[in-house]
């Protein structure tokens, strides 16, 4: 064949090409096939469950599109009110200021209960501290406590690590350690959960909290205890309800959801939804 026959060729299978994709997908049935899509937005925590979810979902019904975004709890019900939205995942409940803000915006909250979650209090794995009351934990927090050697380490200023006023972690820590008080002044401020771990990995003094499905061996989750003894983080502490920072994840809509919302949540409590929840390091609702 000559060349010429073959330049021929590939300019008409691209030709092709761009008309069937600018004529739509084509379904199994030889219709037209719409493209479907849908806007998630909101928790840290969430973010790498809804990830992995959408990327098993849009392999399964390749005719959809789900977008996710993190940023924390707060920026996705601040985005869910504003109607920018379809879903808002948080790891935390919305607070009653937030529906009435979403009310008067015309905006229904509803929320679903999509998996759970253990929250892990880090430090590097060069620390010798393995496990640690409230007690202790709210008083590095809060800022009675500033050297590891206070409780049971070595002689350093500890590097306190926290979430953003925007994260439900953030909000959770500080109900059910600190219980209500104030973070310390000199708590460094993290942007995401991933720049926790990065920086405790990287740092021996340091100290953060994270949610389990980040626990990558980088840096040391320990054992806390509330008053029970001292329990670790593990699937079956937290399954078992012995662990005593776990919680709920909640996916929020405006309304009962529906279309592509509806499928999607329906799919993360399906068999195929709930391994990847496992899959991911969390626990099924």
């Amino acid at each position: 064949m000559s060349k010429k026959s073959i330049s021929y060729i590939i300019t008409l299978l691209l030709v092709t090409s761009l008309a069937l994709f600018g004529a739509g997908c084509v379904g199994n049935d030889g219709s037209e096939a719409e493209m479907q899509s849908i806007m998630i937005k909101g928790s840290d925590t969430v973010l790498p469950l809804a990830q992995a979810e959408a990327e098993v979902f849009m392999m399964e019904y390749p005719d959809t599109s789900v977008s996710i975004i993190g940023g924390g709890s707060g920026v996705g019900i601040a985005a869910l009110i504003d109607g920018e939205i379809d879903i808002a995942m948080t790891s935390r409940e919305m607070k009653g200021s937030e529906i009435e803000n979403a009310q008067a915006n015309g905006i229904d909250p509803v929320e679903q209960t999509i998996a759970w979650d253990g929250i892990s209090v880090v430090v590097n794995p060069e620390n010798p501290v393995s496990e640690m009351t409230f007690e202790q934990i709210k008083a590095i927090y809060v800022g009675d406590v500033s050297n590891w050697n206070e409780v049971g380490g070595e002689d350093r200023e500890i590097v306190v690590l926290s979430r953003d006023s925007s994260s439900g972690t953030y909000e959770y820590f500080k109900d059910e350690v600190l219980e209500g008080n104030e973070y310390r002044a000199d708590a460094l401020i993290t942007p995401s959960t991933g720049a926790i771990i990065q920086t405790v990995s990287q740092n021996q003094n340091a100290i953060g909290y994270v949610g389990v499905a980040y626990l990558d061996g980088t840096t040391k989750a320990l054992a806390v205890d509330n008053g029970s003894g001292a329990e670790e983080p593990t699937s079956e502490n937290i399954l078992a309800g012995t662990y005593p920072l776990a919680r709920p994840l909640y996916f929020y809509t405006n309304g009962e959801p529906t279309g592509l919302a509806l499928e999607f949540i329906e799919f993360i409590s399906s068999e195929t939804g709930e391994e990847t929840i496992f899959e991911v390091g969390y626990f099924p609702a």
